[in-house]
Order: C-alpha cells, then sequence, then structure tokens
C-alpha cells in the first residue's frame, strides 16, 4: 500500500494496538482476539489482519481469513477496507462482525464479489458470567479421542444444517475432521453420547483470557423436543466458567425462536449483534 494511504496489512510490531481494540469487547471480539493469540498477527498464506490509521494511530481492524471479520470499523475504516477488499477479490467464505459495519462493507463489496448464498441478518450476541440457572445434564461430559468417529458425523449434521453446505464437500472432509479432532483433544468438545449415538453436543471454539465462544450447539433431530438442550447448555456453561474462561458467549440466528429461548432459559442475556455473509 502506498504510504498515504489510511490501510496498512499488519505485524507483530501492532500486537499492543491490536489488543487494544480487541479488548473493548471482549465478548464481541472473542473469535478475531482467539484466532491472533493461536497464529500470532503477521500475515500467512491463508489470514491476514488489515489496520486502518488515522493521524498515525490505528483504529480499525479487519481480520481476513477464512472469514473476514471487521472490528471496532466507523465508516471510514469500511470504506477503506472495503476499497482493499474489492482490488484483491473475494478469498473468504463469510463476512461476520457488527450489524451496522457489514451492511456497509456489503453495500460496497457485493457488486464485485457477486451474490450472497445467504445473509444472516440480525443474529444476537448472548453471554453469561454466572453458572446457569437450571440444572445440569450429568451426563454431558468431554468427548474422548476415542469417540471421535461418533462426533464428527453430528458436527458435519449441525454445520450442513446451520450453513446450508456441508463443510467437507471440497477435500473430503480432512480438514474439518482435523478442526473437530483438535477440539476435542484440547478439551473444547461437550456431548452426551448414548448407545453410539450424540445426543447432545457443543464445542467452545474460539477462547481468551476473556472469554470464550460456543458453536455447534446441536440436538439429535429424532430427539429435539425432549428437553435436552437447556440442561445441556447448561453443562457446557459450566465446564467453561470453571476450566476456560470467566464469560461465555455465542451467537444465534434471531429467527431460531426455540434456541434463543432455550439461552434465554439457561441465562444467557444480549449484549451485541452481528451479521453474517455467506458465500
Amino acid at each position: 500500500m502506498l504510504r498515504t494511504s489510511p490501510l496498512r496489512i499488519l505485524g507483530e510490531q501492532d500486537r499492543d494496538a491490536v489488543r487494544a481494540i480487541l479488548d473493548r469487547d471482549p465478548a464481541g471480539n472473542v473469535f478475531v482476539a482467539s484466532r491472533l493469540s493461536a497464529a500470532g498477527i503477521a500475515a500467512t498464506r491463508t489470514a491476514e489482519v488489515w489496520g486502518h490509521v488515522e493521524r498515525g494511530r490505528l483504529t480499525a481492524l479487519c481480520y481476513s481469513g477464512a472469514n473476514l471479520v471487521p472490528v471496532n470499523a466507523g465508516p471510514a475504516a469500511i470504506r477503506s477496507f472495503a476499497d482493499h477488499a474489492r482490488r484483491r477479490g473475494r478469498r473468504c467464505s463469510s463476512i461476520v462482525g457488527p450489524v451496522d459495519a457489514v451492511t456497509d462493507f456489503w453495500e460496497q463489496v457485493a457488486p464485485a464479489w457477486g451474490p450472497a448464498r445467504a445473509i444472516r441478518a440480525s443474529q444476537p450476541v448472548l453471554e453469561i458470567r454466572e453458572p446457569a440457572s437450571v440444572p445440569a445434564d450429568p451426563l454431558v461430559r468431554r468427548v474422548r479421542p476415542s469417540e471421535l468417529d461418533i462426533l464428527v458425523p453430528a458436527c458435519v449434521a449441525m454445520f450442513t444444517e446451520e450453513v446450508g453446505v456441508p463443510p467437507d464437500s471440497g477435500d473430503g472432509g480432512a480438514l474439518y475432521r482435523a478442526r473437530v479432532e483438535e477440539l476435542v483433544r484440547t478439551g473444547r468438545a461437550f456431548a452426551r453420547i448414548e448407545d453410539g449415538r450424540v445426543v447432545f453436543k457443543a464445542e467452545i471454539g474460539a477462547v481468551t483470557e476473556h472469554a470464550c465462544q460456543v458453536q455447534g450447539v446441536w440436538v439429535h433431530p429424532e430427539l429435539r423436543g425432549r428437553g435436552h438442550s437447556v440442561p445441556g447448555m447448561a453443562a457446557v456453561v459450566r465446564y467453561a466458567l470453571a476450566e476456560i474462561a470467566p464469560r461465555v458467549t455465542l451467537y444465534v440466528n434471531d429467527f431460531n425462536a426455540p434456541a434463543r429461548a432455550a439461552y434465554g432459559r439457561v441465562g444467557f442475556r444480549q449484549v451485541g449483534e452481528v451479521m453474517s455473509v455467506l458465500f
């Protein structure tokens, strides 16, 4: 980029400034903070971080990987991020972030990036900081490495149901399976398993010192409506608060009334709202 451009690719020398921005919203920025903590800030073959600079000061970020995520980005930052994104072409499978920022960004890149496969215009961000207000399912526990072949099909089913396409269509599932295996190995995959079948499951996909983010919440279709989701989530919250992070977060589609009601019964409260554009 030209020296006069407000956008530059960030590196490890920007760590303190990046962290200061991410720490303004620990719940909302847990995904980006977790990724940068694990992989670093320097650009790699699969991801980089763009920074918006005003008067010599870093004011906004955009994580650009499989997911493109603007952080603390107002209109000027979104404009510079969108200009850069149009020039380099789409490399992400989704855009996720605060509603106003993603709406603005998408309006600017849509003509160049083509139609989206799906747009989730409103996804409430929920948080809980205390143990659930309902009893936890005692049969929900960490998934064992020996149970990976039981868990992976449930994860694939959940992803396909939620996103609309299977996660394992490109490479036969090797990368996706490796990601699930990592979550099991690190103790961040939880499930109730009976007779070789997953009844309820959820994973903790992003973790920082401030917060963690639950993903992949799923109840077997044949067992829905039997009261598994609320005590199952209560169990995941119990594990997470005791052993992983002081805040447990997730986001949910605004139209998913059963899920929102279940999370409310567990004790989650809304602290934000994001929008997702899926390709």
